[in-house]
């Protein structure tokens, strides 16, 4: 696709000019970028063209969507929302609907999907809500199980610590802490070419393939013996897995609207909580097995938790189809989808979003997109908060089961224990999200985890040197608890970055940033500071108020600031000046002057 003509620019009134500039490819479709006056402007623009208003406003279109309906809505004004007539046309007015628009967003011709692109093909909202439920059922809920998968293969490390795993290996905490930031540093490493290896191969082929190689590995710590082996085991499991969150956030795209992917990143962090309860309860059961056959109780969990996942790999092959019209196989003969199906699929999408035609699935990205989006200054504040969002929880959240084997908790009850807050932080994932979609401040809701953390540790940094156990317990799972913002941040990068290519790219950078976060947090509770961490927790504490008092605020100002030069510049410009700007423009994606940040 391609942004407007000149010819097709210079054909507007000049009326509608100054409104045609955010049809663009890089912005249009998003909440910040996307003026609400738009769909009432393409009818100006087809009625002073002298074409006929119903192609534009017709009486079998819904309205473009313009969020999800506010949460305090929900609660106390529920009685005000229009009800749904299920039977009603679905099919929301999109650019498609314009004959002067419409030329200039058709789909890539290498597009996967294009022989179900109809711009005329009409749905109910009955048939499409019934469509999302089986996407969820057959996509999401793989996905999920998929994350859950990556999660219990990162996690063991910390349940086979309240096994001895250091003491049998004759590792220190330093060696631990080393072992963890070459992990890190390895899946941050891997991260660009994992996507650009997934954009060449396709996601539905490259996440299988990455599963079963750490899965291989993971199960190979079964015969761990030394420093060294330890530390091989690390780099190796981190490299492979580099990449394989936003090449499946990225997948799940495919199906899923603007509106309705939030909630299911919701889900898809939710899942990392649930493997984390699933993993802990199979601890307890599989650490009893030490001695048997003479090996450690965490040999046996590598191993069992390995070829668990290396099942799951397998099976990931069979169900990860490259796209909506692609899910037919030689195992599956009839597909997922009819044709009807696949047609609402395809069509709700890019009506949805039409720069989600740009590109082929199996399409990689050039040196050129990287370097671009590695450029983009604009993107530098989300990124830094990547870099520093998570510290606060990180090492409380990496050493609980080693503190509270300290405190004379069994290996059979750190496991246990370790379960309320992994459950309690499914909910208040699920909550903060909710609330952002209600609070519609993606900065200010975003420093919610941070102040969940702070009188926490300031609590675990407050706690006498002798402490009852429960005590510590009872405030490192409050702290635990906390209110997950990753999704939210990654939805706020991807928002900000503009076009398709940018998103890819800017989602895989700002993953890389955020695991050198985790490679800070692996160094900051050390071997001389144990077992209170005193020293560690004052740093958490300073870092969490560096994000609450500069970071987050200065974030929002950046923005608003941005905005209102964008604001200054553009309102100055002539009608004509603007459609020179669009006509001769090389900016891209969030560089345009017609483009505005989320904030």
């Amino acid at each position: 696709m391609s942004n407007m003509e000149p010819e097709a620019l210079n054909q507007l009134p000049s009326a509608v000019q100054e409104s045609a500039p955010s049809l663009t490819t890089s912005d249009k479709y998003d909440d910040h970028t996307f003026p609400p006056t738009t769909l009432s402007s393409i009818s100006k623009v087809s009625n002073e063209l002298g074409t006929s208003s119903t192609s534009v406003e017709k009486a079998d279109l819904a309205p473009a969507e313009t969020g999800a309906i506010h949460l305090t809505d929900w609660l106390f004004r529920r009685h005000l929302l229009k009800r749904l007539d299920e039977d009603a046309i679905a099919t929301q007015i999109s650019v498609y609907d314009d004959p002067v628009l419409a030329p200039h967003y058709q789909p890539h011709p290498a597009f996967e999907n294009l022989h179900r692109f109809d711009p005329a093909a009409r749905w109910t909202y009955r048939e499409e809500k019934a469509l999302v439920r089986k996407v969820d059922w057959l996509v999401m809920l793989w996905a999920a199980i998929a994350y859950s998968a990556l999660n219990i293969d990162r996690g063991n490390l910390s349940q086979a610590n309240s096994d001895n795993f250091l003491k049998d290996l004759r590792l220190t905490t330093n060696d631990f802490n080393f072992g963890n930031s070459l992990f890190r540093i390895s899946f941050l490493a891997a991260e660009l070419p994992s996507q650009m290896v997934s954009k060449r191969l396709g996601a539905d082929r490259w996440i299988p393939i990455q599963m079963c190689l750490w899965s291989i590995i993971t199960a190979a710590q079964f015969w761990l013996s030394d420093r060294t082996s330890f530390l091989t085991c690390r780099v190796l499991i981190g490299f492979i897995q580099g990449g394989f969150i936003p090449v499946l956030v990225l997948y799940l795209s495919y199906f899923y609207k603007k509106t309705e992917l939030p909630l299911r990143l919701a889900c898809f962090w939710a899942a990392g909580n649930v493997s984390t309860v699933f993993s802990s309860f199979l601890a307890f059961g599989v650490l009893r097995m030490r001695g048997v056959l003479g090996k450690a109780g965490w040999r046996w969990l590598f191993l069992i938790e390995g070829l668990i996942t290396l099942l799951i790999g397998i099976a990931t092959f069979f169900r990860m189809p490259p796209s909506p019209t692609q899910t037919k196989a030689w195992f599956r003969p009839k597909g997922w989808f009819t044709e009807r199906e696949e047609t609402i699929l395809v069509n709700r999408i890019l009506r949805d979003d039409p720069t989600k035609g740009d590109m082929h699935n199996r399409q990689g990205l050039s040196l050129r997109h990287i370097f671009q989006a590695a450029l983009d200054y604009d993107l530098y504040p989300i990124y830094i908060l990547g870099v520093m969002f998570s510290i606060p929880t990180t090492p409380p959240a990496t050493y609980l089961t080693l503190s509270l084997k300290n405190f004379g908790f069994s290996t059979l009850q750190t496991n246990l224990l370790t379960i309320p807050s992994a459950v309690m932080g499914m909910v208040t994932l699920f909550g903060i999200t909710l609330i952002s979609e209600a609070v519609g401040s993606r900065s200010l809701v975003s420093m919610a985890e941070d102040l969940w953390a702070l009188p926490c540790l300031v609590a675990l940094y407050l706690l006498p040197a002798i402490t009852n156990p429960w005590t510590y317990y009872i405030v490192a799972t409050v702290l635990l608890s906390f209110l997950y913002i990753q999704a939210i941040q990654v939805a706020w990068c991807s928002r900000n970055a503009g076009g398709v290519a940018s998103r890819t790219v800017n989602a895989s950078l700002y993953n890389m940033l955020f695991q050198a976060s985790l490679v800070i947090s692996a160094n900051i509770y050390r071997a001389d500071d144990a077992p209170r961490y005193q020293r560690g927790n004052r740093a958490l504490i300073i870092v969490c108020c560096v994000n609450l008092l500069v970071l987050y605020p200065g974030t929002r100002m950046y923005y608003k600031w941005r905005n209102s030069q964008r604001d200054a510049r553009w309102n100055a410009m002539s009608s004509e000046e603007k459609v020179q700007y669009l006509s001769t423009t090389t900016d891209q994606a969030s560089r345009r002057l017609d483009f505005r940040f989320a904030y």
